[in-house]
């Protein structure tokens, strides 16, 4: 659909976005590790199991059951799996939405807030996620990705700058500039139509409700986080 190349959105209370290109670039240097041949059975032990983690009430340590190689508590998970992914596009897809609209979000709340509202999306969207495939063929599967905490920025960022203009490749090759709202906006009702009908999506696994958890999360947290005077739905803006 849309890539998002850069935002004509400056920064106005932060002189730099630290915490987005920190987050950045753990995802890398951990994706740098996981390339170097790390062994399946690692990553899954930082990976959220639906199974293992309602088997231990999700705060209950170690699964007793777990085939994990590295014993990870299971609430430990809800964060770790934040920062490992499946190849390198999935890893540039998530990395590509952070940068763009992370520094705003960033901006809109402060370093140490933002830092707590993207895990705590993460946390939420991983969370919903293993609740609605507890009783499925998925509660087995190990869900790692940054998916769900991005989501949750996108879901920000629509909140605080829809009439921002992006640039985007359209259909990967043709740039575009068009507004937040429309680039955002049809990735959020992508994810929509996504877990409402299943049967469309990818034969791989896609987590879409940790998706809607991470959508549902930062639309919520930013109320609460954002910075006093910061106006929502780009209020003010001429």
């Amino acid at each position: 659909m849309f890539i998002p190349v850069q935002d004509d959105n400056p920064l106005k209370s932060i002189p730099f976005q630290f915490v987005t290109v920190g987050l950045i670039a753990l995802n890398v240097v951990v994706y740098l590790l996981e390339a170097t041949g790390m062994d399946e059975g690692v990553i899954s032990s930082f990976a959220v199991r639906p199974a293992e983690l309602f088997l231990v009430n999700v705060i209950g340590g170690i699964s007793p059951v777990t085939v994990d190689t590295v014993p990870v508590p299971e609430a430990y998970t809800l964060i770790s799996y934040m920062f490992f992914h499946g190849d390198i596009w999935h890893l540039a897809g998530n990395m590509v939405f952070l940068w763009v609209f992370g520094d705003n979000v960033e901006d809109a709340v402060g370093h140490i807030k933002f830092l707590i509202f993207y895990l705590a999306c993460g946390v939420f969207a991983a969370l919903l996620h293993a609740f609605m495939v507890a009783d499925s063929a998925m509660a087995d599967v190990p869900l790692i990705g940054a998916s769900g905490a991005v989501a949750g920025v996108i879901a920000a960022y629509l909140m605080l700058h829809p009439r921002v203009r992006v640039w985007v490749l359209a259909l990967k090759v043709i740039p575009l500039q068009i507004s937040a709202a429309i680039v955002l906006g049809l990735w959020v009702l992508t994810q929509v139509i996504m877990v409402l009908t299943p049967e469309l999506g990818d034969p791989n696994p896609v987590a879409w409700w940790a998706h809607i958890g991470g959508l549902l999360a930062g639309a919520f947290l930013i109320l609460i986080f954002k910075r006093p005077g910061v106006p929502l739905f780009d209020r003010g803006l001429a």
